[in-house]
């Protein structure tokens, strides 16, 4: 698919197909394709977890998600994803390298997970990126370490609906040029 095509078709859907499933090898591919992101100092702090049985997924959405949530991300594969605290923007000796501290490595992730929703959608799956979660209920359930930030959910699988697309800004409304 031609690149703008692919940002212009990628919406958050809200409905999936509870009877076709998605493979860990497609996901596995979605995880390659957010591998190739940047990182602070090619940190590679990202980490993904993922549930593809629907007995996994069904006790993760009632411990760990809203029912909004868990409604919304019913029939999809989901993948929560972490990254190693205190690495991305800090020195060697653990001490930030800026005043951003973390936010590097939330942002580093937010660089994977955007390859990782892009590639989903170039395969004909679709995606729902969830923030509203119980972290330390998932931190628990999925014995993440403690040396790993929890920071969203993903749900990858067949859409049944297609979302219409919500009005965006222009570059004129948000950029200053000097």
């Amino acid at each position: 698919m031609e690149f703008n095509a692919l940002l212009e078709s990628r919406r958050s859907v809200r409905a999936f197909n509870d009877t076709k499933a998605v493979t860990k090898e497609q996901i596995k591919t979605l995880i390659e394709a957010g591998i190739q992101a940047p990182s602070w100092k090619n940190s590679q702090t990202a980490r993904y977890y993922c549930l593809l049985s629907g007995e996994a997924r069904a006790k993760f959405s009632a411990d760990c998600l809203p029912e909004f949530n868990a409604k919304s991300s019913h029939g999809a594969a989901l993948v929560v994803t972490t990254f190693v605290s205190n690495r991305s923007g800090f020195d060697r000796e653990g001490n930030p390298d800026n005043e951003c501290g973390n936010g590097w490595g939330y942002y580093d992730l937010g660089l994977h997970n955007e390859n990782f929703v892009l590639k989903a959608k170039e395969l004909g799956l679709d995606t729902l990126i969830m923030g509203i979660r119980d972290g330390e209920a998932i931190r628990k359930e999925l014995s993440i370490p403690e040396t790993e930030t929890v920071v969203a959910v993903i749900a990858v699988g067949y859409g049944t609906i297609e979302p219409s697309k919500p009005k965006r800004k222009t570059p004129d409304d948000i950029v200053k040029f000097f």
